[in-house]
């Protein structure tokens, strides 16, 4: 299928000053063959999507989140982090059913392409469920299944949570056309005791995947790991041999220095989560040494229990700001750094910075397309700052991913909508009443 976008602004980002105006984008199939300001004149278009007004940009990722978590959307909120987890979130979800994560995934993956976002790093149970709406929709996704295990005299042979985790990753990865990618998803070091998370770095080595896992969120998971084994859960994690896979470090709020120097050393990514981690009273991710120490942030929403909603647009803004405040300095993070982390940093994060986070032909053609024909746009001085400080999740109109349609002028094309929303209150009804 030949697809040709014309007549928009592309914010490539490749760099900072490389925006095409009126410009061209021709795509093959699943990839990008052509960015220009001049039409290619041997390429022949079966679909011609009419850019005017609007800019493209790669498709926003989600590099965490907890898909499946919408169904506890406003459930539990304004409660510290252990209490919303252990004596809200966990219990309730004993009473999910694999047929509830399923048609969860769908939503929240409505939710997502309504905000842009093209591709997203999950951790969660019933994955396979997971999977199918991942490949239902089209999106693209980098899954893991939440691993948790507090006995110290468990059987790694006979541990139903890494055999389901790992019969996913040999099920799974890279199906789909790639779109598809599977790591290990310890979920911290308080859920997970020590000879466990060893056991999940040997097998990750193994697989040769990477591995998707919460770090130092809160001041008392840090206290807590300092408490039991006399150091910070970053130093643990470490010792442990987590980070000779590539991994994907969500939160990382309460860091030290010598952390960050691990962090950088082992190329570990950190995931930046603004939204939850300020509603939830977290703190702040210490973005300012981290872009010092050249250590890779992207930006995840994490779970709507703990945002509330899935919009990448809120968390770019976010994290445009709140460290501007925090350390009384506006230069901080840029609208151009904030788009960074959203986009290129987030494919670095999931291992896929050749395939997505760019727009230039031999990359995947994953994009977004914002409508700018709205008052909060103008005058339009600075599209990049328009798309920092300004953009809203409803502005986003059309999303492709591997080249394919997923929504079009706001209208899914994978999706029925209402068919998931009928199944959605169906569930709540039965868990909730």
């Amino acid at each position: 299928m030949n697809t040709l976008i014309k007549n928009a602004t592309i914010v490539t980002m490749e760099d900072e000053n490389k925006v095409v105006h009126n410009g061209y984008i021709a795509i093959v199939d699943d990839r990008i063959t052509y960015v220009g300001e001049t039409l290619p004149e041997d390429f022949l278009p079966q679909v011609i999507i009419e850019g005017r007004d609007r800019v493209v940009l790669p498709g926003l990722i989600n590099a965490h989140t907890h898909t499946p978590m919408v169904l506890l959307r406003s459930y539990a909120d304004d409660l510290p982090l252990q209490e919303w987890l252990f004596e809200k979130i966990f219990p309730i979800e004993d009473k999910f059913a694999a047929e509830d994560v399923y048609w969860a995934s769908m939503l929240g993956i409505m939710e997502m392409l309504r905000s842009g976002i093209t591709c997203f790093a999950d951790m969660y149970f019933f994955m396979d469920e997971v999977v199918k709406a991942v490949s239902r929709t089209g999106i693209r996704a980098n899954l893991s299944r939440g691993l948790q295990c507090f006995e110290p005299d468990f059987n790694p042979t006979e541990d139903r949570r890494l055999l389901e985790n790992e019969q996913l990753f040999k099920d799974w990865d890279g199906e789909s056309n790639g779109r598809i990618r599977i790591f290990l998803g310890p979920h911290s070091v308080y859920t997970c005791v020590p000879d466990y998370l060893e056991d999940v770095a040997e097998l990750a080595q193994k697989l040769g995947t990477g591995i998707h896992i919460h770090i130092s969120e809160t001041l008392k998971e840090n206290q807590e790991c300092l408490e039991k084994y006399g150091k910070t859960p970053v130093r643990h994690l470490y010792d442990l041999g987590i980070f000779k896979a590539h991994t994907i470090a969500a939160h990382c709020v309460h860091v030290s220095e010598e952390d960050m120097d691990i962090l950088k050393e082992n190329d570990v990514s950190v995931v930046y989560n603004p939204g939850s981690n300020l509603k939830l009273g977290s703190g702040i991710t210490p973005v300012r040494n981290m872009l010092a120490k050249g250590i890779n942030i992207a930006l995840g929403t994490d779970g709507a229990s703990s945002n509330n909603n899935l919009n990448m647009f809120e968390e770019i803004h976010l994290a445009a700001l709140v460290s501007k405040g925090v350390e009384k300095e506006p230069t901080l993070v840029k609208a151009y750094d904030a788009l960074k982390m959203a986009t290129v940093h987030g494919a670095m994060a999931l291992g896929i910075k050749h395939e997505v986070g760019i727009i230039k032909p031999g990359m995947k053609a994953d994009l977004t397309i914002v409508n700018l024909n709205k008052p909060h746009f103008y005058p339009q001085h600075n599209v990049i700052a328009n798309l920092a400080y300004s953009a809203q999740a409803a502005d986003v109109e059309t999303v492709l991913v591997d080249g394919r349609i997923l929504m079009e002028k706001g209208e899914f094309k994978t999706v029925d909508d209402e068919e998931v929303i009928y199944n959605i209150n169906k569930i709540s009804k039965r868990i909730f009443e």
